[in-house]
């Protein structure tokens, strides 16, 4: 008898061990980065200090891909070098990198999915990305259902990763988006349909086969395409056999569903957890960078697996400084929240960095400031510069007292002249002469960048005075060009400028009618015809489609209105269940603060949403002491607020002012704890969730006075009884730093001079560690001895505390003179709480002498 055949569970095997190959998609085919891409692949643009070639590597690894062909035509010498010099070369990495050369006729995905096919390199599965990706998504696991669904269903030759989102969501393009008609059982895309901005597509043709054959659809435009795909061996076939596919999603995935000789199938992967994105535009390129710097893609951050290999410090409020000590900040520059600075950079006195990035051994001169910019590599900024919302390539010289306004595209080796002063949306690059003295004359990869720059240098009336005296630059041409009609409706300008950094776009007029169908009953249409909506998502039952309205705009508004406000019920609802579980679970603040995370960003609220539901949960849940009980009432706030006070800082962003906002303005309605605000502002400022500056900065700010709320109501009276307090505190802090500077002097200590150069790096906040019930007792003991030492801790963050903090004798003396003011009856509990071990004595007292008064 002959032995059985084992060539299914040898099949088994063979799968498990097959290598899991992936291709990328190195060219754009667009010039929408253009003047920063002359002289370079898009792909070896930096984000956040390490090319979009690097991010999308790292990706892939993530994801456990283990070959890695790159498909490029310009400058392929660039590309190959670049992936040559990368960490990605060396053999502990376990990825092999091919790159591949496509012929000069290669002018479209679909080109290059054909020349794949020439090659003849793909022999398995693979995954299809282009080689701008930031992501962090399990794509092995997409690649597991798809095999899996492969087994069953040979006709499946392709899966769609897509991610749902907002109308808002900064990463969704406004430019081009895509209508997916999907099986709800079986995430089967059944139809797709691309969508553009400008001018509005009104209507998405659903053919009528679709809605015959299936007595469900979900018609769905709320979901970012992350363009992965995981693509069968006879995907690059289909497209040799269909020449007029350029295209992966207009054409090709359109015309598979659409032709009914092909008979293939395609599904979508909704990932539900992960981050995924394209740079696929100026305005993308802002939106991932600051996603990198506020932590979405993690594990993929900049102090953690930074794809270049750069090694950074996360500090408190998102900065991010080059570990190796090399960067050289000025004692009075300034360093806002999500900033990352590159290796031996040197920002100088007076200077003011927000929200940007900025490259390796840049110099930021005197004063300069930079809001949402984004610095490359050995680029100078001139003393007095002001850089807004715009990318300044490598190499750049900015002279003194330059603007360079919102959305402005800088190019590499640009030299910009004193006190010039650019348009909104300027792009500039060098003149041609420079640019082949740099390259030399290979010019292969030229030919389009000339004729680009032939009809640049034609218009340049305008160049000397607007670039200043002794630029090297060209001024590219700005506005609508004159012939549009060969270019695709996603290139044309208007549409552009939807996917431009900076513009707003606020002059087109972008609206549409509201959702309807075409409801005349006509068996002669081959298909219903719906008004598309951003983030709308239908469910059809029955073969027919029915969403006929009798007032379109009113009702889509309405029913958009009605989803939002359950959206945001939902939420809360969903948040307060989380922090009531975390609270009586006794949950770490780090598992707290990931599923608060989780809970933003599926539901795509604003952070402020979390911050407020956080703020709120911490004054509702605060034990309440008995009546006439001050000193027992401060001991419960400062056990709980340093229990669950860091929360606030760790849900996404640090932001003082808005968390105090929130305190401010929940205990104001809150009834019978209103009472407990200056206790609770008190140990706030206790845990270094906020700082003096950040109590002035609430108490000066227009929404801490009420302005804009009905006059009359109680939430008006209530605000302002808390701004009351933050007075008096503020007022108390103030008589507390002048006691103590007289102390200070009196000891001999002299006084800090305020010349002295500052540290390296900014100081950051020392973040409160949760600790348990049980710890309270080891704590008081400590600030006892303290106490009696005449000295109490403070933290390194605080630049505004003094050097050595006043004797508990003192703050006591204070909190008795704050107390007489308001209360005779508790004068004798405030005194025997001036040393009670529940706070540390040299900052509570202080501080917590404002409550009784104020309160």
């Amino acid at each position: 008898m002959p032995p059985k055949s084992s060539s299914g569970k040898d099949k088994d095997i063979a799968d498990e061990d097959e290598v899991l190959q992936a291709v990328i998609l190195a060219d754009s085919f667009n010039k929408r980065f253009k003047p920063l891409t002359v002289g370079k692949p898009r792909c070896l643009l930096p984000i956040c200090n390490a090319t979009l070639l690097d991010w999308t590597f790292e990706s892939l690894a993530l994801a456990g891909v283990q070959e890695i062909f790159v498909i490029c035509r310009s400058y392929a010498d660039q590309v190959k070098a670049a992936i040559r010099d990368s960490k990605w070369s060396k053999p502990s990495s376990g990825l092999k990198i091919v790159p591949i050369v496509t012929a000069k006729e290669t002018f479209s995905p679909g080109d290059a999915m054909r020349d794949i096919y020439t090659h003849g390199i793909i022999t398995s599965d693979f995954v299809l990305v282009t080689g701008d990706l930031v992501s962090n998504v399990r794509i092995d696991e997409v690649v597991r259902a798809h095999k899996e669904r492969r087994r069953t269903n040979k006709d499946a030759i392709m899966t769609m990763v897509v991610k749902e989102s907002g109308a808002a969501h900064r990463t969704r393009s406004r430019g081009e988006s895509g209508v997916f008609v999907l099986d709800p059982n079986t995430s089967e895309c059944l139809h797709y349909e691309p969508v553009i901005g400008y001018p509005p597509t009104p209507l998405v043709k659903i053919p009528r086969e679709v809605l015959a054959e299936h007595p469900e659809v979900e018609i769905r435009n709320d979901l970012i395409d992350c363009h992965i795909d995981v693509c069968s061996v006879e995907v690059p076939s289909l497209f040799q056999d269909n020449f007029d596919y350029g295209d992966i999603r207009r054409d090709f995935v359109y015309g598979v569903l659409t032709s009914d000789l092909l008979m293939k199938n395609i599904y979508c992967y909704v990932a539900k957890d992960g981050y995924a994105a394209r740079v696929a535009d100026t305005r993308s390129y802002d939106s991932i960078s600051k996603d990198i710097l506020a932590r979405w893609t993690f594990p993929l951050v900049p102090d953690d697996n930074h794809p270049g290999g750069h090694a950074y410090e996360h500090l408190r409020g998102n900065k991010y400084i080059a570990k190796d000590n090399s960067v050289v900040l000025s004692r009075t520059c300034k360093i806002g929240n999500n900033t990352l600075i590159g290796a031996h950079t040197t920002i100088e006195a007076g200077a003011s960095v927000h929200s940007s990035v900025i490259g390796q051994r840049c110099t930021i001169g005197p004063g300069a400031v930079l809001r949402d910019a984004y610095i490359f590599d050995d680029t100078h900024v001139g003393a007095g510069c002001v850089v807004e919302g715009s990318i300044v390539g490598a190499r750049v010289r900015l002279g003194d007292r330059c603007r360079i306004p919102r959305g402005c595209l800088i190019a590499d080796g640009v030299v910009i002249g004193e006190e010039a002063k650019l348009r909104r949306f300027e792009r500039v690059s060098r003149t041609r002469e420079a640019l082949r003295a740099e390259n030399g004359e290979d010019a292969d990869d030229e030919d389009e960048e000339d004729s680009d720059l032939d009809e640049v240098e034609a218009n340049q009336d305008e160049a000397k005075d607007i670039l200043g005296e002794g630029s090297n630059a060209l001024l590219w041409p700005q506005g609508s060009p004159d012939e549009e009609e060969e270019l695709d409706d996603r290139e044309s300008y208007n549409n552009q400028r939807l996917m431009r950094l900076g513009d707003s776009a606020s002059d087109l007029e972008l609206s549409d009618e509201g959702s309807t169908t075409d409801d005349d009953g006509s068996d002669t249409e081959s298909s219903y015809s719906m008004r598309s909506r951003a983030s709308s998502m239908t469910s059809v039952s029955g073969p027919s489609l029915s969403l006929s309205l009798s007032d379109p705009t009113a009702q889509t508004s309405a029913i958009h209105t009605l989803s939002s406000a359950a959206a945001e019920t939902e939420f809360r609802s969903e948040v307060a269940q989380s922090l009531e579980r975390a609270f009586a679970e006794g949950h770490s603040v780090e598992n707290a603060a990931v599923e608060l995370k989780t809970l933003r960003m599926a539901s795509n609220v604003p952070l402020r949403r979390v911050r407020e539901a956080v703020v709120g949960a911490i004054v509702d849940r605060v034990p309440l002491a008995p009546p006439g009980d001050p000193a027992a009432q401060r001991a419960e706030i400062a056990r709980f607020v340093r229990r669950w006070g860091p929360l606030v800082d760790q849900i996404g962003g640090v932001d003082p002012v808005e968390t105090l906002e929130a305190l401010q303005y929940h205990c104001a309605q809150a009834g019978p704890r209103q009472a407990l605000f200056a206790q609770l502002l008190a140990a706030f400022y206790q845990q270094d969730l906020v700082d003096e500056d950040d109590i002035r900065a609430w108490h000066a700010s227009p929404a801490a006075r009420g302005e804009g709320l009905k006059p009359g109501s109680p939430l008006v009276e209530g605000v302002r009884r808390c701004w009351a307090v933050g007075a008096k505190m503020i007022e108390q802090l103030a008589s507390d730093s002048e006691s103590e500077s007289e102390e200070e002097s009196e000891d001999g200590r002299p006084e800090q001079k305020s010349g002295a150069r500052a540290p390296v790096k900014p100081a950051a906040k020392q973040e409160s560690s949760s600790e348990e019930e049980d710890e309270d007792e080891d704590e008081d003991s400590e600030d006892e001895s303290e106490s009696e030492d005449g000295s109490a801790p403070v933290p390194a963050s605080k630049p505004s505390a003094p050097a050595a903090p006043a004797p508990p004798a003192k703050a006591s003396s204070a909190a008795r003179d704050a107390s007489n003011s308001s209360d005779d009856g508790s004068e004798e509990e405030e005194e025997a709480s001036g040393s009670s071990g529940s706070e540390p004595p040299a900052k509570s007292a202080a501080v917590a002498s404002a409550a009784p008064a104020a309160a």
